[in-house]
């Protein structure tokens, strides 16, 4: 994966190197992160060879640091990994990894948080990170936060956020285009019981009555969706959900039993026995990709948008959940199965390898199904395709 170099805008420029002049000004000799000068920097990288490693059950690093993750196996780094790079806007961390590392979901096992840098754990557009060697192990860590993180004297709000895990914007989609309702979810969420008015039908601008909203505020937003098909886990034909269609958001305007809710924006028409879920975005941004900590053998059940062949940044459900082990930031390998065929030679059927089609992230977890974004697609991916620990 390439990421594109962006370059900064004219005013990021001048106001860099106008702090930057005032800093070396003011504080010569102090380091990039305005620590005390006689601090000890976090080493950069270096061309040297790793040393050997330490002895089994030796201590990795001092005990003023955090802790390393120990790394049972060498992790291989991306074909033509850079030593250093500078996070540029649009960035986010599964873009980073893969320009590092050849396996991208190995990042936690070698990313270093350095003690050096405020809030540490976050990465913003302009920070650079490289490779280093610490206590003898290669890691990658922030070697020169950006100008806006240098130091607390001199602490700027970034006019940028922290980039995120993957991009906000394809995910987004599964919150106003389409979810999937467990079963147990569907059965217990507010419905529309009656529209206000001669209308059988309501759209933007009627009001619904609304059972179930007992405790909401007045003012609270709510996506209204249609319990669609039911989706049954191809593995032992079990319920596990339905499809559940967008069709509109409203606003609380009184609360009661029945509660009174007007519709704001519509796709199409809201009727009885339709549901309410709060418009809420609840969809962590900031995670690390790693491999799952439990064997996940599983299939994609649904893709948000109902399209038939599914490629890079769309989102997907898959047939697992919190109770198979499975967690937000997982990532899993997909496979496309592989086909039955007649040996028109020695006669009889033989079943071909599975071929990996492309990698995914989950991102949001319930008890029996996940959503993960498609992240890499080399193959078409489809409805059934299996899903697996990452290979």
């Amino acid at each position: 994966m390439f990421l594109h170099k962006q370059s900064l805008t004219s005013s990021l420029r001048l106001i860099t190197v106008t702090l930057a002049a005032a800093m070396l000004t003011t504080a010569a000799g102090c380091s990039i992160t305005g620590g005390n000068a006689d601090r000890t920097p976090i080493p950069v990288a270096q061309p040297a060879p790793p040393p050997p490693a330490a002895a089994p059950g030796s201590p990795t690093v001092a005990s003023n640091e955090p802790a390393l993750v120990r790394i049972n196996k060498p992790v291989p780094l991306a074909e033509g990994h850079p030593n250093e790079y500078e996070v540029q806007v649009g960035d986010t961390l599964w873009d980073i990894a893969a320009t590092f590392l050849k396996d991208p979901w190995y990042w936690p096992e070698i990313w270093y948080v350095n003690p050096e840098i405020e809030n540490p754990h976050l990465i913003y557009p302009g920070d650079v990170l490289g490779l280093v060697y610490i206590n003898g192990t290669q890691r990658v860590t922030n070697v020169r936060a950006s100008v806006y993180r240098m130091s607390p004297q001199a602490r700027i709000t970034p006019l940028t956020e922290a980039i995120s895990s993957i991009p906000y914007e394809a995910v987004s989609a599964f919150l106003t285009t389409g979810m999937v309702l467990e079963k147990s979810q569907s059965e217990a969420l507010p419905y529309i019981l009656e529209t206000r008015g001669d209308h059988l039908l309501a759209a933007a601008g009627n009001d619904i009555y609304v059972r179930g909203l007992s405790g909401e505020s007045t003012g609270t937003r709510f996506n209204i969706v249609r319990v669609g098909e039911p989706l049954i886990d191809p593995d032992d034909n079990r319920l596990v959900g339905y499809q559940g269609i967008f069709v509109a958001t409203g606003t609380m305007r009184r609360g009661g039993d029945p509660a009174t809710v007007r519709l704001t924006q519509s796709t199409q028409e809201a009727r009885f026995g339709d549901r309410l879920i709060p418009e809420t975005v609840d969809v962590p941004m900031n995670f690390f990709p790693s491999a799952p900590s439990n064997v996940i053998d599983g299939r994609i059940m649904s893709v948000v948008n109902g399209v038939t062949q599914i490629g890079q940044y769309q989102v997907i459900v898959i047939n697992r959940g919190a109770r198979d082990g499975l967690a937000v930031g997982d990532i899993l390998s997909v496979f496309q199965a592989g086909e039955t065929i007649k040996d028109r030679i020695a006669g009889g059927s033989v079943v071909l390898p599975d071929e990996k089609a492309g990698t995914v992230m989950i991102f949001k977890v319930y008890d029996d199904i996940g959503y993960a974004l498609v992240m890499e697609a080399t193959q078409a991916i489809h409805i059934r395709d299996a899903v697996r620990n990452p290979t």
